[in-house]
């Protein structure tokens, strides 16, 4: 296969990932400017993505720090807090100048508030972006916090399309791509790298009883709200449990609109995680909007289908009739669970097709695909 960088916005295969020939090495010592650690309570599938770059990276060769807000654990490589877990974000530049001095490539990994590193490092700067925040932050500060909300949209959108016009852009998801472009971002000025998944633990049966999955933080864009209002109406027809695994600020409010045959579990380790996502008949992802959804990927890798919207992120991590369905509105989501619940035929074949996709995306190709880009990061004229 010839080598090559991928083409902006085109989704890579793992064999385009290796460095162009022109390209010179890959940085060796790179920083990553993050919101949290992955041993955060609150971390969730950025942090993790950053974790498996990260470590990748170190495994290579290179020299990485995490430089983070909020409580920073013993990692292969080296994490630096910054301070609290809001203001860190006014203290980045001085810890970045006081406990990390210099580096060949900063990675502003961008997850809504921006650090604005192309402003002030002089460095080669890449920015690493999940998903465009845009509508997450009236869901997040509705009310009297609205004026905060539209100040939060218009920062991050300037940030991300006009702070700075030269440096690189790596989204996680086509869908993410999309949106960069809709801001305004060159389409040459984007890659796109998707998260990977782990190879899957020891297999545990599937229950015997219908057994209904949600795992993630528990906040308000991943509505499991939603999922528990259309619970009332799926379960007197599939009857089972429906589980919800994850925790997070609504929590509390969740298990109080639970009705009968809803459990939540919190936190579990990663050997019960593996379990519940082999023993589940359907992972049910009702979020309003996601970079990839990469628990999806991992219920797949166990052959575990996914019903979710038709929403960004998610119509990238799910083949939609294929791997699993999404649904246009909250009908049709409910009509789908029911439909696969009561065809295990259906759900064989796509737990099938789902665990074969996933085993294209693997942390390895990820790490690959990424370092590819930061080499050509490092190429381009410093801002």
């Amino acid at each position: 296969m010839p080598q090559h960088v991928p083409t902006p916005l085109r989704t890579p295969h793992p064999g385009d990932a290796r460095p162009h020939p022109a390209l010179p090495p890959p940085p060796r010592r790179i920083v990553f400017l993050a919101h949290r650690d992955l041993g955060n309570p609150a971390a969730g599938g950025s942090e993790l993505l950053v974790d498996r770059l990260a470590d990748g990276l170190t495994r290579l060769g290179h020299e990485v720090t995490l430089l983070c807000g909020g409580p920073a654990a013993f990692r292969d490589y080296r994490v630096v807090s910054a301070g609290g877990d809001l203001g860190h974000y006014l203290r980045a530049r001085s810890a970045f100048a006081r406990q990390v001095g210099d580096c060949d490539l900063l990675v502003e990994v961008c997850n809504g508030m921006p650090y604005l590193a192309p402003l002030w490092h002089r460095g080669p700067t890449l920015r690493l972006v999940n998903h465009v925040h845009t509508d997450l932050w009236r869901m997040r500060f509705g009310g009297p916090l609205a004026p905060a909300a539209r100040l939060g949209r218009r920062l991050e959108h300037w940030a991300l399309s006009g702070a700075e016009r030269r440096g690189l852009l790596v989204a996680v998801s086509p869908s993410t791509a999309t949106a960069l472009r809709a801001l305004g971002v060159e389409r040459e000025r984007i890659r796109v790298v998707h998260n990977g998944v782990e190879e899957p633990g020891p297999r545990a049966d599937r229950s015997r009883e219908p057994l209904f999955l949600a795992m993630g933080r528990l906040v308000e864009y991943k509505r499991i709200d939603l999922l528990l209002r259309l619970w009332e109406r799926v379960r007197p027809v599939t009857g089972g449990r429906l589980l919800i695994v994850g925790d997070g600020p609504e929590r509390d409010r969740l298990e109080q609109l639970a009705g009968p045959g809803v459990e939540f579990r919190g936190h579990v380790s990663e050997a019960e995680k593996n379990r519940l996502l082999c023993e589940a008949w359907l992972l049910l992802h009702p979020s309003a909007v996601e970079g990839w959804g990469l628990v999806v990927t991992e219920a797949a890798a166990r052959g575990t289908p996914a019903i979710g919207f038709d929403v960004p992120g998610l119509r990238d991590s799910v083949e939609d009739g294929v791997t699993g369905l999404l649904a246009r509105g909250e009908s049709s989501f409910a009509a789908a669970w029911c439909a696969l619940a009561l065809s295990g035929q259906r759900r064989r074949l796509m737990g099938k097709a789902a665990e074969e996709r996933a085993a294209t995306f693997r942390w390895a190709h990820t790490v690959r695909q990424f370092r590819a880009v930061a080499a050509e990061a490092v190429r381009s004229p410093a801002p």
